[in-house]
């Protein structure tokens, strides 16, 4: 018998937002995808991680003039409200990234879940900056998350939106297990997020066919692991040049790619996500209640790394 548990569920994938283009230019983007996917049949449409901006960490400067220059210090603002008119004339929630300058004056790599009457319901600031805060000048582009946002102030929620147990994440967190399993924990069914990942690791001399398997395998092995949807949403091809990898995909708790995008321009993606998939999953292969042994994981939380005890509070 067919579930009728099910979410219609899209990603948005964005090709390249360049330094000359436009808030209001990108945000009419947005829009004509949010408009596909609702006559595809998805409830939810997940965008891109700073998917308003171009890349912006990519480039030397002070935080003020990127602050200045990039974040949003409201939302909605008056150059997004189109996007959370749209939705609301639609009857769609989505997701969407983007750089945030909090009422505190903080700046954060946000992304929020706006429900299907264009409300705020959940907030998420991602805890995993790659990169580095200082200059390298003799890098091809720099990677300075760690220069221009703080690391986000609260762990992984889980928000109940669109009929569904709905959880969030941005980019780099997506490589780490505890992320998932924090979400999953919460009794998640769909993980959303979104990525800029540039195709050259800077850092290393890493294989450039490297950075696409190792999103995707990351990705497949966290839905089948922690029983849930993943749908992650790709900013992509060449922004001014520098080139990040596409591969906008969603995964099923089994593991599989249900879709994935195949170009490097904007491209949705759609799936009738069947939520009683995960929870099949949960009930009878990763019961965690039955067969998770929490006692034995102090390691995790105890060390930082190999050897390397928890900083101490001061």
């Amino acid at each position: 018998m067919s579930s009728k548990n099910k979410l219609g569920l899209a990603v948005a994938q964005m090709g390249p937002v360049h330094l000359s283009d436009s808030r209001a230019a990108v945000v009419a983007r947005l829009v004509e995808m949010m408009r596909e996917a609702k006559s595809r049949g998805a409830r939810l449409v997940v965008f891109p991680e700073l998917a308003l901006t171009t890349f912006f960490p990519r480039y030397w400067m002070s935080e003020e003039e990127a602050q200045a220059r990039f974040f949003e210090p409201t939302m909605p603002n008056a150059q997004v409200q189109p996007l959370f008119d749209e939705a609301r004339r639609l009857g769609i929630g989505f997701y969407l990234g983007y750089a945030e300058l909090s009422p505190e004056g903080r700046p954060y790599n946000t992304s929020i879940l706006v429900d299907q009457q264009a409300n705020i319901v959940g907030r998420y600031r991602k805890v995993h900056l790659p990169g580095h805060s200082e200059h390298k000048p003799d890098a091809p582009f720099q990677h300075l998350e760690k220069k221009f946002f703080d690391v986000g102030d609260k762990p992984w929620g889980v928000w109940d939106a669109m009929g569904a147990r709905i959880g969030m994440a941005l980019c780099n967190d997506r490589r780490w297990p505890e992320t998932w399993r924090v979400m999953s924990l919460q009794s998640a069914e769909v993980v959303v997020l979104g990525y800029n990942t540039p195709s050259q690791n800077i850092h290393w001399d890493e294989p450039v066919h490297l950075r696409m398997h190792h999103h995707l395998i990351t990705l497949q092995a966290s839905a089948y692991q922690n029983c849930v949807w993943a749908a992650a949403a790709a900013k992509c091809g060449r922004e001014d040049g520098f080139h990040m990898i596409g591969g906008s995909v969603i995964v099923a708790p089994t593991g599989e790619i249900a879709a994935q995008a195949s170009t490097e321009e904007d491209e949705v993606l759609c799936v009738n996500a069947d939520l009683d998939l995960a929870a099949a999953f949960r009930k009878n292969v990763f019961d965690f209640a039955r067969h998770r042994r929490p006692e034995h994981y102090g390691l995790i939380v105890e060390r930082v790394g190999p050897g390397e005890p928890l900083p101490q509070a001061q």
